[in-house]
């Protein structure tokens, strides 16, 4: 079990899982072609290696037998020729391997994606062309290697003794007594939202208790099988499930904004959490991707939400009117939706949701009412920020400010570095340009871009 603590910031050792070996049946298991693909690429490798390793034996042994003086031209022409030799079998070892699996493989390319679905959540993964390149242009560093995971595996977890015993059946999302987190898995901010999973684990009083919904953009249907094995190859333990975002219900509606990364359609996912996840769940808490929490997330979830939708941390000394645009504030039409309302702003990274007041109300088509607004007249500039302003705000449970301790990525332009705000620290988020596993791989940190280091899981971190 891990502590909970919002003091003290700090990892432990990796406790690897063994994968115990079983027969593998060609005929009968789908899964064998995904293992024997992966298995000849790796035998090929090992022979080479073998090839190579024979080879410096014996040029070794074959320079000790020349060791006189008059001998020393026939030696260097001898080690020149073993080498090359050496280098010829290895080669053509991995070669003639590499070959065998370009043209014996194709004609059963197509069982590999069924394959992988009966793979053990634990197996290292083989990330996919696509996802590869991708992560290789967002993430900072270079990818260790094609067909290894990325991400170092996390530690167990284990809940503590006040908790109440974990769900058991695979119907874990709709147990009572699960814990639910949503969040977004999108290739440029992968590594932030491993991370982010890892602090809220590290933390959790009650771990296994946690259900984590994973957002992802529909159609990619390689990807999402790549994101699938890394979250289960990185948390063996973890109970989540995967959801198709489909881009089509925002595409339309999004207009440009101040920092490209807010147009996204995935950063609109939220807005749908209720059509999306399963009925069963009354209650979600809603975290965007570039945060770590430091503390009991059990705490934030047990806040009351009384007679509202949303719970949030509300910043009412913030000047509410730079979230709109001057055309807004001088039509009535639309002005007027605040009236009779105290409008605070709120980020909306940081959320608990109640999807069952959600559903009833129907905020989805609310939100969609404002976007549609903001194609026609151009009303405000900070992507899917305010239509939540606009249906929400004044309507919000406020929660304490230690929950979201944002805007330490910077500004939308510059990304500065910022200071905490006075108070205590439950969890800290890196809105903003700025993040900080960007700027830690450039070796140009912010101060408290060391907190977030520790939660990093990223093999090839320069850290």
């Amino acid at each position: 079990m891990f502590e909970s603590s919002a003091s003290t910031i700090s990892t432990e050792g990796s406790n690897i899982l063994v994968d115990q070996g079983t027969p593998i049946n060609i005929m009968r298991r789908p899964a064998a072609l995904a293992d024997l693909k992966e298995l000849f690429f790796l035998l090929s490798i090992l022979l080479s290696s073998r090839v190579y390793s024979i080879c410096r034996t014996e040029d070794a042994t074959h320079r000790s037998r020349r060791s006189s003086k008059e001998e020393g031209a026939n030696q260097i022409n001898c080690k020149e020729r073993m080498t090359t030799i050496c280098s010829a079998r290895a080669w053509g070892v991995a070669s003639v391997s590499l070959a065998l699996i370009i043209l014996l493989f194709p004609s059963i390319h197509n069982s590999w994606a069924s394959a992988d679905q009966h793979r053990p959540h634990h197996h290292k993964i083989l990330l996919s062309p696509f996802l590869s390149t991708s992560l290789s242009k967002f993430v900072s560093t270079p990818l260790v290697s094609f067909s290894s995971s990325i991400f170092k595996e996390a530690p167990s977890v284990r809940n503590g003794e006040k908790c109440f015993s974990p769900p058991t059946s695979l119907d874990f999302v709709c147990d009572p007594v699960s814990v639910h987190i949503a969040m977004t898995l999108d290739v440029a901010y992968l590594r932030g939202s491993v991370a982010a999973v890892f602090s809220i684990l590290r933390h959790a009083s009650c771990s296994e208790n946690i259900v984590f919904h994973f957002l992802v953009m529909e159609g990619k249907i390689d990807t999402d099988a790549d994101f699938r094995h890394l979250i289960s190859s990185t948390f063996p333990f973890l109970k989540f499930r995967i959801y198709h975002f489909d881009a089509n219900l925002v595409r339309d509606r999004i207009s440009s904004s101040v920092r490209q990364a807010l147009e996204q359609p995935l950063n609109y996912a939220r807005n749908y959490l209720a059509e999306l996840l399963e009925p069963c769940v009354g209650k979600v808490i809603y975290l965007d991707s570039d945060l770590i929490v430091v503390d009991d997330i059990f705490k934030l979830w047990n806040t009351s939400l009384g007679s509202h939708i949303i719970g949030a941390p509300e910043y009412c000394h913030a000047n509410f009117t730079k979230y709109f645009s001057s055309s807004f504030w001088s039509d009535p039409d639309l002005s007027n939706t605040f009236d009779g309302r105290n409008p605070c702003y709120f980020n909306t990274g940081v959320m608990i949701m109640d999807l069952t007041k959600w559903r009833v109300e129907n905020c989805s088509r609310k939100i969609e009412r404002w976007m549609k607004i903001q194609k026609e007249k151009r009303i405000y500039e900070l992507g899917s920020l305010p239509p939540f302003l606009l249906v929400f705000a004044g309507f919000v449970q406020p929660v304490e400010h230690r929950w979201n301790q944002h805007g330490l990525g910077g500004d939308n332009v510059k990304g500065s570095c910022r200071p905490l705000h006075p108070g205590p620290v439950s969890l800290l988020h890196w809105s903003g340009e700025g993040k900080p596993w960007t700027r830690l791989d450039s070796q140009q940190p912010c101060p408290l871009d060391s907190l977030w280091a520790p939660y990093d899981l990223f093999l090839n971190s320069l850290y």
